[in-house]
């Protein structure tokens, strides 16, 4: 059965009004690569509010049940691509969502440590560095939607779960970044095709095994019957 990868991304913001991950996970959701071929993949793109991601996240995950998460968001002030390893017990009490929202309490889960992301990340690291695009691996979802998305995200059942923050990219007209949308599809790509390799081998891992041979191909249950 071909894995299914439900990806995910953010629309504008206040203070972004172009949110590059929006654009990648279109490009990434089409993208023929051989490593890509088996995986069905699943496109999503959220707004930036957090009745938003409680209204949306659970019926794609629900209907898509999916094998592999795979989630973006926009870190403006970082100049690397970061994978998170933590969702953190936080949210902002200073930057409303995009409806003009902010939640009322210093945690999403009162008393809740923070939650560990389910994916290989130094695979996941060597992988993106291999693009030679900058990357890095990080402990700080922030404290934004793209914490509070994480956080959803891991109290879902997708066997691999990981978020990844891009920066700002290079745009005609605007300040020159270091960074383009083109690199970003490569670290993203690289970061996917890493999430679905080790996918598959847990698939692979969780299958039955098959009946030894037993004197010319016959099964135990076959041989004791002769």
């Amino acid at each position: 059965m071909p894995l299914t990868v439900l990806i995910t991304g953010f629309g504008p913001f206040p203070g972004a009004p172009f949110n590059p991950t929006e654009a990648l996970i279109k490009r990434l959701v089409v993208r023929r690569r051989a490593a890509l071929a088996d995986l069905n993949r699943v496109g999503h793109v959220f707004r930036v509010s957090y009745a938003t991601v409680d209204a949306e996240l659970p019926g794609l995950l629900t209907r898509h049940k999916p094998d592999v998460l795979l989630m973006f968001g926009l870190a403006a002030g970082r100049p690397q691509v970061c994978i998170e390893t933590l969702a953190r017990n936080a949210v902002s009490q200073l930057n409303p969502d995009v409806g003009g929202r902010m939640l009322r309490t210093r945690g999403i889960r009162p008393g809740a440590a923070p939650l560990k992301g389910r994916a290989p990340f130094r695979r996941l690291l060597h992988a993106a560095l291999a693009t030679r695009v900058p990357v890095r691996l990080s402990r700080n979802a922030g404290t934004y939607l793209c914490n509070y998305l994480y956080w959803r995200g891991l109290e879902g059942s997708a066997p691999l779960t990981v978020f990844v923050h891009v920066p700002l990219v290079a745009r005609p007209g605007h300040l020159r970044r270091p960074v383009t949308i083109d690199d970003l599809m490569r670290a993203g790509e690289a970061i996917l095709i890493a999430l679905a390799s080790a996918a598959r081998t847990q698939s692979e891992g969780a299958r039955p095994a098959r009946p030894e041979a037993c004197g010319g191909g016959t099964t135990p249950l076959q041989a004791a019957r002769r």
